[in-house]
């Protein structure tokens, strides 16, 4: 199986994170994946939580990688997202209440991924989460989420 990584730096300003959006919206339409597909909305979401939890809780420059199968999400198990930055601080899920703006994160990860976790990568970290591609095509991205509130 043939894979293929692309990766972004990403500044520590919140403006990054539609950018690396936009970035990966990009590689994944020029890599024959369907931009509209449950499977890459998803993926957006993930890119976009992943990039604003670097950008916000560590103020360190990062960098956003996209590993997925050479030829489409048929042709592989998964899809990785991985964001390495410079801060050795672990990634902490955090309880939101009510209305708070934040601290939802990475329940939102653990929700749209198959799997999901961090390392410690030299004297910083990187966070990760793969979708599988093979197994049945998993609820749309709103479906999953609606999920987190009952």
């Amino acid at each position: 199986m043939q894979v293929l990584q692309l990766q972004m730096a990403v500044q520590p300003d919140p403006a990054e994170v539609g950018r690396a959006r936009s970035w990966a919206r990009k590689r994944l339409r020029g890599c024959g994946y369907d931009p509209d597909a449950p499977l890459c909305e998803t993926l957006i979401l993930v890119v976009s939580e992943l990039v604003t939890n670097a950008v916000v809780h560590t103020g360190c420059p990062a960098v956003l990688r996209l590993v997925f199968p050479v030829g489409g999400a048929s042709e592989g198990p998964a899809v990785r997202v991985e964001v390495a930055d410079a801060s050795d601080v672990p990634p902490e899920r955090r309880p939101a209440e009510g209305e708070a703006l934040g601290g939802r994160g990475l329940e939102l990860v653990d929700c749209l991924c198959d799997r999901w976790g961090w390392y410690p990568d030299g004297s910083g970290k990187r966070v990760w989460c793969e979708i599988d591609c093979e197994a049945a095509a998993p609820a749309a991205p709103e479906e999953r989420v609606q999920a987190l509130a009952v």
